[in-house]
This record gives structure tokens, sequence and C-alpha cells, in this order.
């Protein structure tokens, strides 16, 4: 039996569905300004505050920390009492951590604001679940869904790429507290167009909130990235980062076990083994290797000198940036012509499809990374795949939930990617600080190390694809849905 094609979300009018989409475009382009901006400043925020350029990692390990507790909560009180009113939450929280860190006096105080501001973290599984929810009375939720998260997520990149090059050149005119305060004014704004424009879940599931298990998830995800954290920061050699990473694992044992028990669980274990939604978990997890990990390395390999070290292309900071802003770029692309795919394919050969070319995109680099065009090309290539399982991996888990669920199902794929991407960001920080003899490599990192990079990126992509292939045939789609 040959294998039906999903519906054409093309055809399909958002209706009223349209001004929430719209309202909800405004608060993905806000959290493009909030992953864009700093980057550019993150030496400066170092000087400014007196800093070693090391102690800038703080910063990524804290929101980590924040995320690890926000998701899972935010996402079944989403479920529970409405993901609106869990987006204003989130919302109202990153608003006055922004609001506060250009007025710290210390860069632990700056710490603790930057590390609350990743509430804005939960706002793109929140509103995946809204739509879908809405979407329901509508009879096609999944092809909407997938054609919405295409839209938000091409907003999100293009924050992203804005707010970047405008923090660049501000820096240039303007001290940096007073640039702090861009992201301050365009989140407190977010805030109010989620509070006049964007209507609430129509189905709540209700219940009772599942504090233990909270606890016991915030445990053993603080524990294990705290640990991967630890060990970029002190080195494979100690054994204090394994400790707590073997701690960390070990903590959710009793996690599963009370959920299991559970009447209605923080987090349904029992979605990992359901036909449809474990290689979409999978998939994020190995997803977010490559999206979360592999971006820093790409970045330093540009820079690093060829007559040097006798590899890397040696590019300028601008070359640099336009080498990132074109990666960037093309996960925009990726993200909105995921709809136009599914025009001919069904979503789950289209999420094949990205994760393939994820896989081909990084082993491109094992044979070709000499020149600025072929680092250029196979950027170009990851970034399609990438941009569209950014957009797909939420809706796809949100049309495969039980009902009840999809909050907590497109926030499960938010947590698996965090903790792939701290795992890469911990491999990855080792092998490049290690030659293939076992030796420390010095200013720059190793070649090994880079070809680690790309070999772990390409292998577990095209895991994911192989993974994917095991989803029921009409899965994602809102034939399943029906």
């Amino acid at each position: 039996m040959s294998e039906p094609v999903a519906v054409d979300a093309g055809k399909i009018r958002f209706g009223a569905l349209g001004a929430v989409v719209g309202f909800l475009v405004f608060v993905e382009l806000t959290s493009g300004v909030i992953q864009g901006f700093y980057t550019p400043l993150l030496t400066d925020i170092a000087r400014y505050f007196g800093v070693p350029d090391a102690d800038v990692n703080w910063l990524e390990g804290g929101q980590a920390m924040v995320a690890a507790i926000v998701i899972p909560a935010f996402a079944k009180l989403g479920d529970m009492i409405g993901h609106r009113r869990m987006l204003l939450v989130s919302t109202a929280v990153t608003a006055l951590a922004s609001v506060l860190m250009p007025l710290t006096g210390n860069f632990w105080l700056f710490l603790v604001a930057w590390s609350l501001q990743g509430f804005y973290i939960v706002w793109l599984p929140l509103e995946t679940a809204l739509i879908y929810s809405r979407a329901r009375s509508t009879g096609h939720p999944a092809a909407l869904t997938r054609r919405a998260a295409g839209i938000l997520v091409g907003s999100l990149e293009a924050g992203v790429i804005i707010a970047a090059l405008a923090a660049g050149q501000l820096i240039e005119v303007l001290p940096l507290p007073y640039i702090l305060w861009i992201p301050a004014v365009a989140v407190t704004a977010c805030f109010f167009v989620i509070l006049f424009g964007v209507k609430e879940s129509p189905d709540l599931h209700g219940g009772r909130f599942d504090v233990v298990g909270l606890l016991l998830v915030a445990v053993a995800l603080l524990a294990f990235t705290g640990g991967l954290f630890l060990l970029r920061v002190q080195g494979a050699a100690s054994v204090t980062p394994w400790l707590v990473i073997v701690l960390g694992l070990l903590a959710f044992i009793p996690f599963v076990q009370w959920e299991l028990r559970s009447p209605d669980p923080v987090v349904d274990v029992r979605m990992f083994v359901q036909p449809a939604l474990w290689p979409v978990f999978l998939t994020a997890g190995l997803f977010g290797v490559s999206v979360l990990g592999a971006q820093a390395p790409l970045s330093t390999f540009a820079r690093t000198d060829p007559t040097i070290y006798g590899y890397g292309l040696g590019t300028t900071s601008g070359q640099t940036s336009i080498l990132i802003g074109a990666y960037v770029l093309t996960l925009a692309v990726g993200a909105v012509l995921l709809p136009v795919v599914t025009k001919f394919v069904t979503p789950r050969w289209a999420l094949v499809g990205a994760s393939a070319m994820v896989s081909v995109g990084y082993l491109l680099f094992l044979p070709f990374h000499d020149s600025y065009a072929q680092t250029l090309t196979n950027m170009v290539i990851a970034g399609l795949g990438s941009g569209a399982l950014v957009a797909a991996l939420p809706a796809a888990a949100a049309s495969a939930a039980p009902l009840g669920q999809t909050g907590v199902a497109t926030g499960l794929t938010n947590s698996v990617k965090t903790v792939g991407g701290a795992v890469a960001s911990a491999v990855f920080g080792i092998a490049l600080a290690t030659h293939a003899d076992g030796t420390a490599a010095q200013t720059a990192g190793s070649f090994s190390g880079y070809v680690t990079v790309w070999t772990v990126c390409g292998l577990t992509a095209l895991a994911a694809a192989v993974a994917l292939l095991f989803v029921p045939k009409t899965a994602f789609s809102d034939t399943a849905v029906a």
C-alpha cells in the first residue's frame, strides 16, 4: 500500500488562527533578539565587568540550569491551566531579568539576571501547543501547526540576524549598559502583545500539579547538565564532574518510578515508548548535538589561521559573521520550506529528509574543509535541514501527543535537545583541547578535534534519520489525528 501524502497546508486558511500566529511572530522575533543580540557582545561584557573571557562560559551554564527546571514545569502547567497564561508568566520573568541586566553592578548579579532571562526557552513549545490546541476545531491541526511553526521559526532566525548585526554596530558608538536596554524594551513590549493579542487554548487538562515529580526531574537534570558543564570547564581528568554526572543519571531512576505511579505525572514517561513519539525525542536529542554543540567549533575553525596551524580558513571576524549569518538564514529558509515540502511527502519523510541533509552537510566537512566556499556550502546544506527540524520537531510532537499532553510533548523536544547539546558541548570541548596523540592543544583547537565534531554531528543526524523510519507511516499528519 502506498504511503498517504499529508494534507496540503497551503490550501488551508488560518482563519481566526491567523491573528494569533501574527502576534506570536512578534514573540519569536523577540526570542531571536535575545538569542542573537548578546553573542557579538560577550567579549565586551567580560571587559565591562572585568572578568576573564573564560568566565563567560558561566552565562551559558546558568541558562542551561534554568531551562532544566522551566521547561518541564511550564510545559505541564500550560496543559493544565493554559498555554497563554504560562507564556505570559515566562515573558514577565524574562522581561524583568532583561531590565535588571543593564542595572547590575557586578558580573555575578549579571549572571543571575542572565540566567533568569532563560525563561524564554519555553516560548516556542508553549506557542506550538497553543496553536495546535486552537487548530483542532479546523480539522487540520497537524498541517496548520507545521505551517505556523515554519513561520515562527523563520521569524526567530530573522530576529537573530537583525539583532546580531545591530548589536555589532551599536557597540561601536554606545556604552554597553545603554545597548542592553534594547532587548529589555523588546521583551517588555512582547508581554503586552501576548496580553492583548493572544487568546487562550480552548482545551485545558486541569488536574493537580506533580510537585514531587518536578523536584525529582529538576535534581536529575541539574546534576546531569551541571556535571557536563563542569566537565567542559575542569576537563576530563577531574573526578568531580564525573561524580556529578553519575549522580544525575542515578537520580532519573526514582523520578521514573514516581512518574509511573503518579495519576497525573509532570512528565508522562510512557510517551518515550510510544511508536510515534520515541523517534521524535531521540531525534531531538541527536539533533541537539549539531544545532547547539557545533556552532562554536565551526566559528573557531573558520578563524584558525592555516598558515600557522595547517588547517582552518583564516577568516576575519567580518567574514566569519557572514558565514554564520548565511547559516542562520538557511535555518529560516529550511523552516519556511517545511510546509511546502509536506505538500509532496508525508511529514515523516520530511523529517527523515531534513535529518539526512544535516548528516550530509557535516560529513561533507571530512573531505571538503579547505576553502571558504566549501565550508559555506556544507553549512548551507546542514542549515536547510536544521531549520526544517527546528520547526518540525515540536509540531510533530504536538500532533502525536496524547490528549491533554501537547505542551509536555513539545516541551520534551526542547528538554531532550538541550541535553543533547550539553553532552556535545562537553565532548567537543575535550576533543578540541586534545590532539590525536593525546597531547594538549594550544591556543587553537586541534584538527583531530574538528574531525571529531564533524563526524559525530554527521553520524548522529544519520542515526536520527534511521530512527524516524520506524515511525508509523501516517504519523504527524491529520490522517493520524483523525
